[in-house]
């Protein structure tokens, strides 16, 4: 079963619902299940089991959630009242709803409010039972107020601006969350992190709060430096980062880093989302030789039951359910080939999350001990098909584009791979385009209507040699398209897979992403999206991190569903630790083109050392929408890359 808690929502009252993007989610689970909180919420319960029998008073829906995360196994429920005279007579928390005014008659011992900002109904509880009965609420779970962006209003979402890393250090390993003060580019006057280090049994090994640069400032968490700081021993496990005062964002965005002593353990991911989903998809069975495992991180305070979390092959109803529990905030490694022996590259994996982790990472180490990680992807439960898709072309162009880099032919083989992620896709009706950097397209394929269960990779070497073609630029970029020609259905939520192979080192990487409409100045829905505001997003500000020692590399795409500028006018802009530009270059990308930029190339070495420590570049458009794409390359042993994110 999955936990009975609500963890996104809409972007805006009324829209449709949008996981990711600058929403951080629904805020009541994690204003329960903060690491800060669990403590104070397990008091609670224990109490409560002291008392007696105890009325509970949930006016706004939150005591199941509550009880998710707390069981109240142990706490004698007498009565529930509701506010809301629809509900009277519904059941929750086992029990039957009734009207709050009953309280005046019933005159329970103890009452418990089920709800924060709790002020006004427990001034209404007390109104109704007198001054006798001990009346408690959540109240008594509130962060300080100088946690709060809006103490004023505690489930405001910019109060919980949370998210989880994958964060270790063991094993030659260590690890680099990377990002800037965003927040304070949208007024935030002096944000903050509050940090939360848990090991894989889910044990608190450390708990400290960090200053912010100024705004515009670049950060790095690294875990070498938090293991000397706290005289921790090797561990693995989880690292919860709270954003204290957040403006203009409810998410923490940031670049994962993983490095290592040999040069194999070069790789990346984005950030996770900030909020556990029901299933992920996107994830990769083995090849031959490989080794995948699945990163779970338990985001909450209570236990990831036995079978709680299982694997199937996309497009079977045949899980196999994970054994044995994971604790509170737990982290545990699921060898995905020893649970689903019968798969292989280029099968994909479903995950049966149950809400209980937020978007969780793999890693695939081959035989040779080179070792990459990546993330899966949210499946959506809510869509269905969008019967006005297969005719959006009249008006939209190309539509919705899910563009992958293909890097440069000389140095990188290049692999798109399509992947279902809604339960309402049982077939992919697409089509894919090869583009050169320069716009050009030079080669279209209609793959059909993919079943769900089908896995078909676009092999960009062996579609060149098999047509006889070239890329004229040495690199460019694949587009997936719905193609209805011959008939098929689409919700708008279509997503592919790339995977990249250094060809001088055999060293990997995927990542993975979803179409949107792109650079038009008609919407349709919430498409094209902004990175703040809303739609059409028509503008650019992508995050490029540096990396220490490594050389940086950028794929910027230029993808339009309708004719656009000619080209765009895209500055980069280097920035010091502080956030104070160091050197600004400009390129002129061409409308469905893309370019490929190496940054000791584009600023030079001496630029990059004047920016010093904490220094990353930020990707600036004011004409068009661009998708980035950024990693670290070690010349011709390894490299690593993931899609950028937009603040």
């Amino acid at each position: 079963m999955a936990l009975v808690i609500d963890t996104f929502t809409a972007l805006r009252p009324g829209s449709p619902v949008r996981p990711g993007g600058n929403a951080g989610g629904m805020s009541l689970f994690k204003a329960l299940g903060h690491p800060m909180v669990a403590r104070l919420a397990q008091a609670l319960v224990a109490r409560l089991a002291s008392l007696g029998p105890v009325a509970v008073v949930d006016a706004h829906g939150q005591a199941v959630p509550f009880a998710a995360l707390y069981p109240l196994d142990g706490v004698e429920l007498a009565s529930l009242y509701v506010q809301q005279s629809e509900e009277i007579g519904h059941s929750r928390l086992g029990l039957v709803a009734h009207p709050i005014t009953g309280l005046r008659a019933d005159r329970p011992e103890t009452v418990l409010v089920a709800s924060f900002d709790a002020e006004r109904m427990v001034a209404a509880v007390r109104a109704l039972v007198g001054p006798d009965p001990l009346v408690l609420s959540f109240d008594d779970l509130r962060l300080p107020a100088d946690m709060l962006a809006n103490p004023r209003l505690y489930l405001d979402p910019l109060n919980f601006a949370t998210n989880f890393a994958l964060f270790r250090d063991s094993e030659g390993l260590h690890t680099r969350v990377t990002s800037a003060n965003y927040w304070g580019l949208h007024g935030a006057k002096a944000p903050r992190l509050f940090l939360a280090l848990h090991d894989e049994a889910g044990n608190s090994l450390a708990q400290w709060t960090e200053e912010l640069p100024v705004a515009g400032g670049g950060f790095t968490i690294d875990s070498a430096e938090v293991r000397t700081r706290f005289g921790l021993d090797a561990f693995t496990g989880s690292l919860f980062i709270h954003a204290l005062g957040a403006a203009g964002h409810d998410v923490v965005k940031y670049a994962l880093d993983l490095y290592g002593a040999e040069a194999s353990a070069l790789t990346c991911s984005h950030d996770a989302n900030a909020w556990p989903a029901d299933l992920y998809a996107g994830l990769p069975a083995p090849a031959p030789g490989e080794q995948v495992l699945l990163w779970i991180q338990n985001s909450h305070p209570v236990a990831i039951p036995d079978g709680g979390v299982g694997l199937n092959a996309m497009g079977s109803d045949e899980v196999v359910w994970l054994e044995g529990e994971i604790p509170a905030f737990g982290t545990r490694a699921v060898d995905v080939g020893a649970l689903l022996p019968n798969l292989a590259w280029p099968d994909q994996v479903e995950v049966q999350a149950g809400r209980y982790f937020v978007r969780p990472r793999y890693e695939i180490t081959d035989a040779k001990g080179r070792r990459h990680m990546a993330h899966a992807n949210v499946e959506r439960t809510d869509l269905k098909p969008d019967p006005d898709l297969p005719g959006l072309g009249a008006i939209m162009g190309k539509g919705y584009i899910m563009p992958l880099p293909v890097l440069p032919l000389a140095d990188f083989a290049s692999l798109g791979l399509p992947t279902p992620m809604t339960t309402a896709q049982t077939e992919l009706p697409i089509s894919v385009s090869l583009i050169d950097a320069s716009g050009q397209t030079v080669a279209e394929h209609f793959m059909g209507r993919l079943a769900r269960s089908a896995s078909v990779p676009v092999d960009v070497d062996a579609w060149l040699a098999e047509a006889a073609l070239q890329l004229p630029s040495g690199f460019g970029h694949l587009e997936f398209r719905y193609d209805f020609r011959d008939g098929g259905s689409g919700d708008g939520w279509l997503h592919a897979l790339g995977r990249y192979t250094q060809r001088s080192s055999g060293h990997r990487a995927d990542t993975s992403f979803g179409a949107h409409i792109y650079n038009t100045a008609l919407v349709y829905k919430d498409e094209p999206q902004s990175y703040n505001g809303k739609p059409p997003g028509l503008t650019t500000r992508l995050f490029l991190r540096l990396g220490p020692t490594y050389e940086t590399l950028c794929h910027l795409i230029y993808p339009a569903s309708l004719p656009w500028h000619d080209a765009s006018s895209t500055r980069l802009e280097l920035k010091d630790g502080t956030g104070r530009t160091v050197a600004t270059e400009q390129v002129a990308i061409p409308c469905g083109g893309s370019v490929h930029l190496r940054m000791r190339t584009l600023f030079g070495v001496a630029a990059l050392a004047a920016a010093g420590a904490n220094a990353y570049v930020v990707v600036d458009d004011r004409t068009c929408r661009l998708f980035g794409f950024h990693g670290l390359i070690d010349g011709d042993r390894a490299f690593c890359l993931d899609h950028m994110f937009g603040f």
